[in-house]
């Protein structure tokens, strides 16, 4: 088969690679209309993440200075794309693209390079685990809105993988990896924390916040740690009501309870970034050692590990091998 022209596009959100970006990268992402609506929105919508990246540009701008001056997301996206070239290139003539949402490499640069590859099949896989509207959702939607597809090449759309088995087997191993180091792992708070979203979301039928759960369930069981486990939410933005409890909350209140030793496990991530290496690697260690917990450690994100690249490349053969017909349609 490795004359089978096969064509991959991954999707992720994206982040600043300069300081500069920082303010353009919020305002594409608060412009998102997945993101913020509301009645009147389409009036109020870019005026209203001008605003909102202004100010929120200022806060985060040293959360990027402390991991370097920028996002390490699409480096790390890219290594996972050429690693899962490499992978595909076993069995197909494949290209591995990169598509962000909200700052380079964009949408439409990937539409082209795909465009002009024209494999026969192409398989959309965002670097989302859960399905939320907000995220999977806005991808597809960016993509059908820009891609002119032609009836010689058939379309695979991948809307989640929070649950396979390849994926599950790879956030244990990272997990068991750090337990290890432990001397007494039945004394250790597994804190796994996910990205949070409005609870209106949520209302509206979105179901990432059940498939983080679920998520979390299947890590548990495949790992059968003695230890302790707990789900909380992060990155919260704005006064509305959002998934909680929230990751200080959780903390403060393992504190107060006399616990010392926390792990935590990014579990909505599978790169690092800023959610990772500055919100929980810097600002809630130290909340954390200011509340006493004397022991705070971080299970580092998926990246490029063989595991992860092995779990996406099955989840790319799976629908072409099985002859899955176009989709057309999103959820």
């Amino acid at each position: 088969m490795k004359s089978h022209k096969l064509g991959v596009v991954l999707f992720q959100l994206g982040g600043p690679d300069s300081r500069e970006a920082i303010e353009p990268f919020l305002y594409n992402l608060f412009s998102d209309p997945d993101i913020i609506d509301f009645p009147l929105a389409r009036l109020a919508r870019k005026p209203l993440a001008r605003l909102i990246a202004s100010r929120r540009g200022k806060h985060v701008a040293h959360h990027y200075e402390a991991i370097g001056g920028k996002s390490p997301i699409r480096e790390f996206t890219e290594r996972q794309a050429r690693a899962l070239e490499v992978e595909l290139r076993r069995d197909f003539d494949a290209q591995v693209v990169v598509a962000m949402r909200y700052w380079h490499p964009f949408t439409e640069e990937a539409v082209r390079r795909m465009s002009a590859f024209a494999p026969e099949d192409l398989v959309l896989l965002p670097l989302y685990p859960q399905f939320s509207k907000t995220t999977t959702g806005s991808a597809h939607k960016e993509w059908n809105r820009l891609y002119c597809p032609t009836g010689a090449t058939r379309v695979h759309a991948v809307h989640e993988f929070y649950d396979d088995p390849a994926y599950i087997d790879a956030v244990t191993a990272f997990v068991n990896a750090e337990m290890a180091r432990y001397d007494n792992p039945a004394e250790v708070d597994v804190v796994f924390s996910a990205h949070s979203v409005p609870v209106s979301v949520i209302d509206s039928g979105d179901p990432y916040r059940r498939q983080i759960e679920r998520t979390v369930e299947l890590v548990w069981e495949k790992g059968r740690w003695p230890a302790r486990r707990h789900l909380c939410y992060q990155s919260k933005v704005g006064p509305s009501k959002w998934l909680r409890p929230m990751m200080r909350e959780t903390l403060e209140a393992l504190a107060a309870a006399g616990r010392r030793q926390v792990l935590m496990v990014p579990i909505s991530f599978v790169s690092d970034h800023v959610e990772t290496l500055f919100e929980i690697d810097i600002e809630h260690r130290e909340i954390a050692q200011r509340a006493g917990i004397a022991d705070f450690r971080m299970v580092p994100g998926l990246n490029d590990a063989q595991p992860f690249i092995l779990a996406l490349a099955g989840l790319v053969r799976r629908p072409v091998a099985a002859g899955i017909a176009p989709l057309a349609a999103s959820r």
